[in-house]
């Protein structure tokens, strides 16, 4: 079809599960839609589960990069990265950001989780970084190219274990704060975790588990990290890696239908039928996920949906959901 008789496709968020959207949608309907990608970073899709090597050294973010300004190009894409959307006006069908309104036919919500955040004094102090994206990355490499410079890292899970790891490469002196008896206890039983445990201090990094933060110590920006049971541990930067939280208040404030996360039915459909979700941001059956897996299988059957053709996503059991608290706590091969 030509261009301007395509249906407006709106997509927002430009991680890894809409990436897959957009690559399936582009092989089975070439034309189909005239897509508008909106995407809160200033870059497009990168390989987030290779964040570690780039924190480490041992890759460059250019190697890490999934669609580049000529894949985008070449597939005709309106790129709008940087540019944070505000709202969704449902009745009128237009997406507000920060330059104006951009019309959908249909629109795609991919805004993926967001960090979680321990609320404890001292979390807002410059110094106190997650571990979600390139930014926090460059942050923290920035951090370690300071001679002799400390880092506290909070979460003894996967995520907390790699920064830890890639800091310590770095230089950092490092010390793992977990609030659990054992060191990824998602994964791990308690002789295994003990294990990690001294590989890990034998490599120098400094384990404390059954460390429950108090307060984020400094003034002016982190100065160290003092537990409950008083002992304080000095900190240049304060790494949080506890979880992650499904991003869905643009959603909400759509009106749309959100539990933990944002609703979609077995074709990734939303309350409202011209509106489909898909990623981390998403709730199936009562499940969010955080692996890689079950998210490619969502893209693949949001595809199908954006064409017409029959799909469904059956959901898997490999979850990332901890009911008691909340929090998805990051795992194996988070995103």
């Amino acid at each position: 079809r030509p261009r301007e008789m395509a249906d407006k496709l709106v997509v927002i968020g430009a991680g890894m599960a809409s990436g897959r959207v957009l690559e399936h949608l582009f092989e089975d309907a070439p034309g189909a839609y005239d897509v508008t990608l909106f995407g809160a970073e200033p870059r497009g899709n990168y390989n987030r589960i290779m964040l570690s090597p780039v924190l480490s050294g041992e890759k460059t973010y250019e190697e890490i990069v999934t669609h580049d300004a000529d894949w985008y190009a070449s597939k005709g894409v309106n790129c709008r990265f940087g540019e944070a959307v505000t709202g969704i006006d449902r009745a009128r069908k237009v997406v507000v950001s920060e330059k104006g309104e951009t019309p959908y036919d249909k629109l795609l919500i991919a805004t993926g989780s967001a960090p979680f955040i321990i609320p404890v004094p001292g979390k807002d102090l410059p110094g106190v970084l997650a571990y979600r994206d390139l930014d926090d990355t460059n942050a923290m490499i920035k951090a370690a190219a300071k001679p002799g410079s400390r880092a506290v890292v909070i979460g003894g899970g996967l995520l907390g274990l790699e920064a830890a790891a890639g800091l310590k490469m770095r230089g950092m002196e490092v010390t793992v704060l977990h609030l659990m008896p054992h060191l990824m206890e998602r994964q791990l039983d308690p002789a295994a975790g003990y294990l990690l445990k001294q590989e890990l201090q034998g490599r120098g990094i400094h384990i404390h588990t059954e460390a429950n933060t108090k307060e984020i110590t400094g003034t002016d920006k982190v100065e160290g990290v003092l537990l409950e049971d008083g002992t304080h541990y000095p900190a240049d930067i304060v790494c949080m890696a506890v979880g992650i939280r499904p991003e869905v208040a643009l959603a909400k404030e759509a009106g749309l239908a959100c539990g933990r996360g944002l609703h979609v039915d077995d074709q990734m459909i939303t309350s409202d039928p011209d509106i489909l979700a898909v990623g981390e941001c998403v709730e199936h059956n009562g499940m969010v996920y955080g692996l890689v897996a079950p998210l490619y299988d969502m893209a693949k059957v949001l595809a199908k949906t954006l064409v017409g053709d029959e799909a469904a996503y059956s959901g898997t059991t490999t979850s990332t959901k901890l009911k008691d608290t909340g929090v998805d706590l990051y795992s194996a091969a988070d995103i």
